[in-house]
């Protein structure tokens, strides 16, 4: 069997000479700079992709520090001043015996964070060397890590339903800490580094191999 062309007889777009939009998906000779539907910049593949990839992974790595050490949350009353860090406020949950809602708030604040930090490094270091291996795989873990971002908000969400409402004045006040800032900002450097993956990339190894 010979190996001039693409594996099993399948031809991308690339090899078509087309180029798809990655807004609308209207498709366009591969020499189009704008798509002619929506208007958007139309590029076969992005040349700096696992540059931003790593530049955003590491803002939000570095942000997600601040977030563990410091308070998330700063509660007031007429008699003590607490103040509760991530981790701390799954174990005051375990002792009150909420362990379903410690296992959520760790789960969002804790595993998915790590775990999508962990998933886009893998993507990145697989495509810079240029890996065959684990391809569709890898391409539904790009998936994964695309839809679960938002929900690593969970933790925000809880601090601004909070100090939204335990308000009462002299009695007891519930405001956010700096760690809600810092692991806001972590989630959305870790959602901006997951999106400027170009997934398209993972196949491109493929197609080389075998030219």
């Amino acid at each position: 069997m010979g190996s001039s062309g693409p594996i099993s007889g399948i031809i991308s777009a690339r090899d078509a000479g087309l180029v798809a939009c990655q807004r609308c998906g209207q498709v366009h000779p591969r020499d189009t700079a704008y798509c002619t539907r929506c208007e958007g910049r139309l590029r076969s593949r992005d040349a700096e992709s696992l540059q931003k990839v790593w530049a955003w992974l590491i803002a939000g790595m570095i942000a997600y520090v601040p977030a563990n050490l410091y308070p998330m949350l700063l509660t007031s009353t007429l008699i003590e001043r607490s103040e509760s860090t991530i981790i701390g406020g799954v174990v005051e949950l375990i002792e009150y015996g909420s362990f379903g809602i410690a296992f959520i708030v760790f789960f969002a604040s804790v595993m998915i964070p790590i775990g999508k930090f962990v998933a886009i490094a893998y993507l990145a270091i697989s495509v810079q060397r240029h890996s065959l291996s684990n391809q569709h795989e890898r391409h539904r873990a790009y998936e994964v890590v695309e839809f679960i971002g938002r929900w690593s908000m969970i933790d925000v969400f809880v601090v601004a339903i909070l100090s939204a409402l335990v308000q009462l004045d002299t009695i007891a006040t519930v405001n956010p800490g700096i760690a809600a800032v810092s692991f806001a900002l972590s989630v959305i450097f870790t959602m901006l580094s997951a999106q400027a993956f170009d997934s398209r990339l993972i196949w491109d190894t493929d197609r080389t191999q075998h030219e």
